[in-house]
């Protein structure tokens, strides 16, 4: 589905697609993403062998209903091994599967993430309350990680606790 889409000006975010500033929108004191297209992966666990592929969403991933996932089998926003398949298709062991989305992060404070220091193999940084540190939940851009990929090209980025 990813290649099909490349193509028609619709923005992915993937590892050959990463976070770039003019991703994000400041309004009102806070920090948007504009919507964009996600590829979640997994690679079916044993536990999941020999379930239906809708069974499984259903039973796996409970936020939404069971109709969301039979129409996204019938559409090919769920794919197994990179192709369509019916709703009553049973998963394998270690398959890969695939779950295209239609993305709207909830937006956090708008203001900067401040570089404290930067040296050759630390960044420190002073991150506003709002803004997850990595990839969670609904959030993948609007992150420490993300923004600071999208603003400063800083990557890979670790989280270190650090407590004085």
């Amino acid at each position: 589905m990813a290649g099909a889409l490349a193509g028609a000006g619709i923005v992915w975010q993937t590892p050959a697609n990463p976070p770039e500033a003019q991703d994000y929108i400041f309004r009102n004191g806070r920090r948007y993403v504009r919507p964009y297209y996600f590829e979640f992966i997994s690679h079916a666990k044993n536990r999941w062998a020999g379930k239906t592929i809708v069974d499984l969403f259903t039973d796996e991933f409970k936020g939404r209903p069971r109709e969301y996932y039979v129409h996204a089998v019938k559409c090919g926003r769920l794919q197994v091994d990179e192709q369509m398949v019916h709703a009553d298709y049973i998963v394998k062991s270690s398959q890969k599967i695939s779950h295209f989305l239609h993305r709207h992060e909830p937006p956090v404070l708008g203001g900067n993430i401040v570089i404290l220091q930067n040296e050759v193999d630390v960044v420190t940084v002073c991150k506003p309350a709002s803004v997850p540190v990595h990839p969670c939940g609904q959030y993948r851009k609007n992150t420490v990680v993300g923004i600071m990929e999208a603003e400063h090209g800083l990557t890979p980025l670790f989280r270190i606790l650090c407590f004085s």
